[in-house]
């Protein structure tokens, strides 16, 4: 079986991931999805960032990659919304 040489860099991931972020937050806003759908567009929009625009002409490493940059947001979203709640519960007990 043959595996693409994937070439991916720091800027891929400073960059892609809060883009997945950002335009996740925008459909959110605009479309008002069911939340169920919400890290499912997060992961569509992190395979196309990465298919036509970082890994463009190599679809497998497009895929692999834009996985990571999808579920990267979707993880990244949720640390920050736990953080925040924690720290707001904590801020407002004191």
């Amino acid at each position: 079986m043959y595996f693409p040489t994937i070439h991916t860099n720091f800027w891929d991931a400073v960059t892609a991931v809060p883009i997945v972020m950002i335009l996740t937050q925008l459909i959110k806003l605009k479309f008002k999805p069911a939340k169920a759908l919400v890290p499912t567009i997060a992961l569509v929009i992190g395979l196309l960032i990465s298919v036509l625009i970082s890994h463009p002409g190599h679809l497998k490493a497009g895929l692999f990659i834009g996985w990571f940059y999808g579920y990267a947001a979707i993880g990244s979203y949720v640390s920050l919304k736990i953080s925040v709640a924690s720290f707001l519960k904590k801020a407002h007990h004191k």
